[in-house]
């Protein structure tokens, strides 16, 4: 894939999902045939979770739950009351530590160049929505779909600072 191939693929990119949410690409290396060339990227972007579903990630089966908390109990909470926060978990008075890694929206890329014949020229994109995952399964992913198509060429990863510093100032 050529730099200016490779600038066009992210720009478009870019213009189909916020550029401002993205976490990291792999683009895999560029296949011509018969006149047309074909790219694939993989895009992990960030998500937002609202705060019920964040914090609901953090429940235990070992909660203590006081049915009517005496006097001390209440004045000891870091929660008054009148206070609802109820989601929370609290375990033998200290906050569940164990934290999920962060999950991104996992996005597939594709465009198609057609470089000879009477359509010489047209470019197409399309972007899928495919999974929801941590970045550590993307790079196992990428890796194996690497191995099991015999590609010795490596994928190019790409942070999400590097994406948007690569799009031209019309697409950022």
């Amino acid at each position: 894939m050529t730099d200016e191939t490779r600038v066009r693929f992210l720009a478009a990119i870019a213009k189909q999902i916020p550029a401002a949410g993205v976490a990291e690409v792999h683009l895999f290396p560029a296949i011509r045939q018969g006149g047309v060339e074909s790219g694939v990227a993989v895009i992990a972007l960030e998500r937002e979770l609202p705060v019920e579903t964040h914090e609901a990630e953090f429940v235990s089966d070992d909660v203590v739950e006081d049915a009517e908390p005496s006097a001390s109990a209440q004045d000891d909470s870091p929660y008054a009351p009148e206070d609802d926060r109820s989601h929370d978990v609290v375990l033998n008075g200290a906050k569940d530590l164990h934290v999920p890694p962060p999950r991104f929206v996992i996005y597939s890329a594709f465009y198609r160049h057609t470089l000879k014949g009477p359509d010489r020229g047209k470019w197409e994109v399309s972007i899928t929505e495919e999974a929801d995952a941590p970045l550590i399964t993307v790079d196992a992913v990428v890796r194996g779909v690497q191995r099991r198509s015999g590609d010795l060429d490596e994928s190019f990863r790409m942070t999400g600072e590097e994406f948007r510093a690569a799009l031209p100032a019309t697409a950022a």
